[in-house]
């Protein structure tokens, strides 16, 4: 594993590893649960795997732009025309308005941005379909619905603002625009954040209960007891009409199924384990943990703390072991440690493999589009209101 460690030293290439990578080989759109790929998909043992993707995105040439998330394998990356966490992808897709074709090496959620934001001329195409987000599914645009029309009842809805994190369906997106709110993320959620409550006196943050709170304890200076707990599955989202009332920040009980695995523990045997090491994490862990945390940023703030570290420093890093990896193996002059004790990739994220995006290039080049990811104009509308506020932050 290079520079990579671990403190349960299981090896990259053990079968325990392999069993949390099984790949979906497409999905219902509406459920992301898997079907088949409408076509045949290449074998990840194909020794000509690497070779036929360089064939094949060299024939689309600038026709296609390949976007890839940091959390993506790196036999993915390895074929990405701009890397970068979803604000950053967001904006290149903003911005290239000559690809006729942008494969979105991804989730669901950022495909869908994609397709907003760019124009009818353009196809978002996603490898797989399954490749989902379970934070984006706690929030279903339903449940936000129901949500506000309790806001209502209470008298608040006027003085709240939506703020919704990128990692959240096309739908809920949509809701926030139309509701006077935007999209944030990780990266500008303080920002997001103090524009709501320069607009009114409450925010309703979804769907990240942890970026939430982080933020505004944090970054805002408010109190946890400014902060309310919205569950969509209990009557009045298991508040009382005097707690929302109170309330400065409404929170969706939502979380990240990877940075909600980190916890106070895994701080405190990392620093008994490791004299001297900096605990950096990402604003989705638990408050304790990033209370506890040396560091705490987005995505790219991680990779650039690491590019800016001292040769000898030791980190340990609270988020998506591919990129935690991936820093690893490029620092190895620096002592990188992943922060869990036990391995976590996002499993959706892993589900766009080499062999999905060959077979989606690959039938491009034949003449067939496959996977294309289209959001029906109505809810565009509303959902690129929210993203081209969010772009267009302080």
């Amino acid at each position: 594993m290079n520079g990579l460690r671990l403190l349960h030293n299981v090896p990259m290439g053990s079968s325990r590893l392999s069993e949390l990578l099984l790949l979906g080989q497409g999905s219902d759109l509406k459920s992301e649960r898997g079907v088949s790929c409408d076509g045949e998909l290449p074998a990840a043992s194909d020794p000509q795997l690497v070779e036929r993707a360089r064939i094949a995105r060299a024939a689309l040439g600038r026709r296609a732009m390949v976007l890839g998330h940091h959390y993506q394998r790196d036999e993915v990356i390895q074929f990405a025309d701009i890397t970068g966490d979803s604000f950053k992808l967001a904006q290149a897709a903003q911005d290239n308005n000559s690809a006729e074709f942008i494969f979105f090496c991804g989730v669901h959620f950022m495909a869908e941005s994609a397709d907003i934001l760019t124009s009818a001329d353009q196809k978002v195409i996603l490898p797989d379909l399954a490749a989902g987000c379970s934070m984006a599914d706690m929030a279903t645009a339903k449940q936000v619905d129901d949500c506000w029309k309790v806001l209502e009842k209470v008298g608040v809805a006027s003085r709240t603002t939506p703020i919704t994190y990128m990692n959240s369906s096309a739908a809920i997106k949509s809701f926030t625009g139309k509701n006077g709110g935007a999209v944030c993320t990780s990266s500008n959620a303080m920002r997001a954040m103090n524009w709501a409550f320069e607009k009114g006196e409450k925010v309703l943050f979804l769907p990240d209960q942890h970026l939430g709170r982080n933020t505004a304890i944090l970054n805002l200076g408010l109190k946890l007891e400014d902060c309310v707990l919205w569950n969509p599955w209990k009557a009045n989202g298991g508040l009382t009409d005097s707690e929302i009332l109170k309330a400065k920040v409404i929170l969706w009980r939502g979380h990240c199924s990877v940075h909600g695995r980190f916890s106070l523990e895994n701080i405190t045997q990392m620093r008994a384990k490791v004299p001297g090491i900096q605990i950096l994490v990402h604003p989705e862990c638990q408050h304790e943990v990033v209370s506890n945390a040396d560091v705490v940023g987005s995505t790219e703030m991680i990779i650039k703390t690491i590019e800016s570290s001292a040769p000898g420093s030791k980190w340990a890093i609270g988020t998506e072991l591919n990129l935690v990896q991936r820093l690893a193996n490029k620092f190895t002059d620096r002592e990188v440690h992943f922060l869990d004790k036990t391995v976590c990739y996002c499993s959706t994220m892993n589900r766009i493999d080499l062999p999905h995006l060959v077979w989606a290039m690959e039938s491009l080049v034949s003449g067939r589009l496959v996977n294309q990811i289209s959001v029906d104009s109505e809810t565009s509308k509303y959902a690129k209101v929210a993203l081209e506020r969010m772009l267009a932050l302080p």
